[in-house]
C-alpha cells in the first residue's frame, strides 16, 4: 500500500513536471507578472491537487492523501465522486468504516472482493455518510446480512445500480424492502443470491414496474447471469 513518503514523492515529480512544461523551472509564473508563485506542492490550488491525484489513477493514493491534512482532506471529500476498496486484500472492514465520512460527496463506490472481507458495520457505515451514492458493488460479500439492505435503503435512496451478486445471506423481504424506497434502481445483479431472488421477490419487482410505469428493470439473477427484463 502506498505510504505518505510515496505520496509526496509523486507529487514533487509531478509539481516539478508542471513546471518546466509551463516554462517556470524556478517557479515563477508565466502569465504576464502576476504576483503568484509556487515553490511547491503544498502551494497548489486544491483544484490542480485533485487533478495530480485523479491522473495518477490509483484510488489508494487518495486514500493516502485524504489522512495527509485537513484541507487535502475536505477537498477530496468534496471533490472525490468515485472510488473503489477492490485492491485492499485485507482488513477492509476498518478501512471503509475509518473512511466513509471522508468521502460524503461519492456517487461510485466498489466494494467487490476475492475473500470475504466485508461485514455489515462497513455498509452501514457507508449508509450514514454517502448519501448521493448511484451506483455500488458489493459482488462476493458472502458475510452480509439483510441489515445492510436496510440501511442502504434509508441511506442510500438514490441509488440506480446495484451488485449484490454472491451475497447469499439476503432474504427475499429484505430485497424487497430495499427497492420499495430506492425508485431509482434500475439494475440489479441477483447473481448467487439464491434466498433474495425468490419467485415473490422477482413477482413483486415485476408489479412495481407495471405500477409506476417506470423503465425497463435490468435484473441479473441466479448464477447464470441472464439479463431479465420487467
Amino acid at each position: 500500500m502506498v505510504n505518505a513518503q510515496m505520496l509526496s514523492g509523486y507529487l514533487d515529480n509531478s509539481f516539478n513536471a508542471l513546471m518546466v512544461s509551463g516554462g517556470g523551472e524556478s517557479g515563477q509564473p508565466q502569465n504576464g507578472g502576476t504576483d503568484t508563485t509556487l515553490s511547491g506542492w503544498k502551494d497548489l490550488p486544491m483544484e490542480l491537487l485533485l487533478r495530480i491525484i485523479s491522473v495518477a489513477g490509483d484510488d489508494r493514493m487518495a486514500i493516502v492523501a485524504s489522512g495527509v491534512c485537513t484541507g487535502w482532506r475536505d477537498a477530496l471529500g468534496w471533490g472525490a465522486t468515485s472510488l473503489s476498496f477492490s485492491w485492499c486484500q485485507d482488513h477492509m472492514n476498518e478501512l471503509v468504516i475509518s473512511l466513509a465520512h471522508k468521502f460524503t460527496k461519492l456517487q461510485v463506490l466498489s466494494l467487490r472482493q476475492i475473500k470475504p472481507q466485508l461485514e455489515d458495520t462497513a455498509v452501514e457505515a457507508v449508509a450514514n455518510s454517502c448519501h448521493d451514492l448511484r451506483e455500488l458493488d458489493l459482488s462476493r460479500s458472502f458475510r452480509l446480512s439483510d441489515r445492510s439492505l436496510y440501511a442502504l435503503a434509508h441511506g442510500c435512496p438514490h441509488l440506480t445500480r446495484l451488485n449484490i451478486s454472491g451475497c447469499s445471506n439476503f432474504s427475499d423481504a429484505a430485497l424487497i424492502y430495499l427497492t420499495s424506497q430506492c425508485k431509482n434502481l434500475k439494475c440489479l445483479n441477483l447473481c448467487g443470491c439464491v434466498r433474495a431472488a425468490s419467485d415473490r421477490a422477482l413477482q413483486v419487482l415485476k408489479l412495481r414496474q407495471h405500477t409506476l410505469r417506470e423503465p425497463l428493470f435490468n435484473l441479473y439473477y441466479l448464477d447464470a447471469g441472464h439479463s431479465l427484463q420487467l
